[in-house]
């Protein structure tokens, strides 16, 4: 595969009810989908494009150099609004893989992108996401931190079997935070979009959980790191005291070089 064969989607709403206007939000002088969409550039795998209803982000991405796909307004999710960006975007189906990053992930490291990617490189493997070793202690019983569950491929790959908000599996040995970041193929994106909501799903308010039900395969890299997700006001200062730390120690860096 190239980078022709795989687009980046980063689906933004305004319509966040725990921090309004989440995309704007600035982060140092960059509002957070800009943030986004320039870490998944930096990611080198392909074409990167917000899909959007709103036209105060379609003119901040759009002013910051990135490409925006305008898209209806009634989502109900964001693999729905990439769905419909994808078909705008790519109506010839040039492209294969597409990778759904979230829109408030802004201190994601790129590298986390290809390793979802990579996954796919497995012809069974239909989606492609990433998960890591929990940790810390209170992670292990908070419903807000989904817990992936799966059969280990390699030291750093699961296949999936389950995505739940309860602590599990049961006994002793790790336990993995998934992280929302998925890498589908086309097929798979589009067969997942036709599906209605799954009796899991619609239990665990996890909407992955509908791709295991039908009997797609799911693969999970195992990643260091887990990028800061914003939902609230407290996450949002989280992310700007990160942003400066890492602003402040790539200009410590470049000053070392220049005065070597």
């Amino acid at each position: 595969m190239s980078s022709q064969d795989t687009l980046i989607l980063i689906p933004a709403r305004m319509a966040s009810t725990r921090l309004p206007g989440k995309p704007l939000a600035d982060l140092g002088g960059r509002s957070m989908i800009v943030e986004v969409a320039r870490r998944s550039a930096a990611a080198g795998i392909g074409r990167v494009v917000v899909a959007t209803d709103d036209a105060g982000v379609q003119a901040a991405v759009q002013s910051a150099g990135f490409e925006v796909a305008m898209t209806r307004a009634d989502h109900a999710s964001g693999s729905d609004r990439i769905f419909e960006a994808l078909g705008r975007l790519d109506p010839d189906r040039q492209v294969a893989r597409i990778v759904n990053v979230q829109g408030d992930l802004p201190t994601l490291d790129p590298s986390l992108i290809r390793a979802a990617l990579d996954l796919l490189d497995d012809a069974a493997v239909d989606i492609g996401t990433l998960a890591a070793e929990i940790t810390d202690a209170g992670e292990r019983t908070n419903p807000n931190v989904v817990k992936a569950v799966g059969s280990p491929i390699t030291p750093r790959r699961l296949r999936a079997l389950y995505f739940t908000r309860a602590t599990a599996p049961y006994g002793e040995g790790p336990l993995f935070h998934h992280i929302g970041l998925y890498a589908y193929r086309r097929s798979a994106l589009e067969r997942f979009v036709t599906l209605p909501p799954s009796p899991l799903e619609s239990r665990e308010k996890l909407e992955q959980l509908r791709a295991l039900e039908a009997g797609m395969r799911i693969d999970v890299a195992i990643v260091d790191t887990v990028p800061l997700g914003v939902d609230t006001p407290e996450d949002l200062e989280k992310a700007r005291a990160m942003l400066a730390r890492e602003a402040a120690h790539v200009q410590a860096a470049h000053e070392s070089r220049t005065l070597s």
